[in-house]
């Protein structure tokens, strides 16, 4: 009689999934609203920094977040990126100045570059070694529902009740988010736990970077160029489209993303990492330059879904393919260093877009230009090094 599987669908893992899909909703909230809510503040030359400062703050939480996730433990650390949510989802009304709505961004960073170190480690904690593609998977239904229904919501709370009431709702979605976790139980084993001191934030070059993730390292790092370029110029472009809801390309792209994983969430397991991804780039090189050329509804739309296609097979096979590399006694670690290279690709996408875009609708094209030429770079790299870097599964 063939072995029966153990469920990957368990009262933790999908409390879990729950606890994502608020944290996800809660920050993408207000993505869409900020470049219009930032020009009627008058810094309307500062738009890039509205996610290069976010990213930035991120990907230096990284280091400290995959160290404290491995010595503290990863509930913990989960329930922070989450609070900074509920915090700054509160403060975004009291603060009227440019100088104070990019402080606060930065600091809303943090969020970003605690929870979901914490939450890969948690999934390579339960789930067995050849099923984590799919739950990586399944993580991302949930993660990617909230990212869509969130810009949605942002919008539309934004139009009906102002945007006040959206950073308030926003930060409700993310006190849940806390509430969920406290039903939780901890995977970290009492052994590998670490009194909470100073000393743990004191921060060598081995806790930042896992030299075992390299090749997952510059991957991330090429494909999410596209995903700065994206976030900030999106809402613009829709605009000149014609588009009133400026969440709707993300919608699009992110309900994409969600048929993709649910569908194919196994697709890494049963074919291995590195075709998955070598399709998942080819497939974003093509959405990015469709925007090249996105001066109608259509092309965007069509962009969009793919985009979809190409983050729904890329985000869960990369961070499985990092729990396959990752030393395991360092798992935070080893997450810490794929979402560096998120981050920085999209910190530098986002500040790069911003510097070309300068309000000026006719330079949109040149950052979708640079991300589809680094999304192909990412194609080409993982076609000619398949055989010389490790499969994973």
């Amino acid at each position: 009689m063939a072995e029966t599987k153990p469920s990957l669908y368990t009262l933790s893992f999908f409390l879990l999934c729950l606890s994502n899909f608020l944290f996800s909703a809660s920050f993408s909230m207000i993505i869409p609203e900020l470049p219009d809510y930032l020009a009627s503040l008058g810094g309307k030359e500062y738009i890039g920094y509205t996610i290069a400062l976010f990213t930035l703050a991120a990907g230096l939480s990284r280091p400290f977040s995959g160290k404290l996730t491995d010595h503290i433990g990863r509930i913990p650390i989960m329930a922070f990126g989450s609070l900074v949510c509920f915090i700054c989802g509160g403060l975004y009304p009291l603060l009227h100045t440019v100088q104070g709505f990019l402080f606060l961004r930065f600091i809303h960073g943090m969020s970003t570059g605690t929870k979901p170190t914490a939450t890969a480690a948690y999934v390579a904690d339960v789930i067995p070694e050849d099923r984590r593609g799919e739950a990586q998977g399944s993580l991302g239904i949930f993660t990617a529902t909230g990212m869509s229904i969130g810009p949605a919501i942002g919008s539309f709370l934004a139009s009906t009740y102002g945007l006040d009431q959206m950073f308030y709702i926003s930060s409700v979605f993310a006190l849940a988010s806390i509430v969920i976790l406290s039903r939780m139980k901890e995977t970290l084993p009492k052994a590998m736990k670490s009194r909470f001191s100073l000393s743990l934030f004191r921060i060598g070059w081995k806790d930042v970077f896992e030299p075992k993730v390299i090749p997952v390292f510059w991957v991330m790092l090429f494909v999410s160029f596209s995903a700065g370029a994206m976030i900030t110029l999106i809402p613009d472009t829709s605009k000149v489209v014609g588009w009133s809801n400026k969440g709707l390309y993300f919608t699009i792209y992110t309900v994409s993303s969600i048929v993709i994983r649910f569908f194919f969430s196994k697709a890494s397991d049963q074919y291995g990492r590195i075709p998955v991804l070598i399709f998942g780039c080819f497939m974003l090189s093509i959405s990015m330059f469709l925007l090249v050329f996105s001066a109608n509804s259509y092309l965007l739309i069509v962009s969009a879904i793919i985009y979809g296609i190409a983050w729904g097979f890329n985000t869960p096979t990369l961070t499985a393919w990092t729990n396959d590399l990752g030393d395991k006694n360092h798992m935070g670690r080893a997450m810490a260093t794929m979402y560096i290279a998120l981050e920085a690709g999209i910190g530098i996408g986002a500040y790069v877009s911003g510097e070309i875009y300068q309000g000026v609708a006719s330079q949109i094209p040149i950052p979708f230009l640079l991300a589809a030429l680094l999304s192909l770079l990412a194609f080409l790299l993982l076609w000619t090094k398949k055989r010389n870097w490790t499969y994973g599964i």
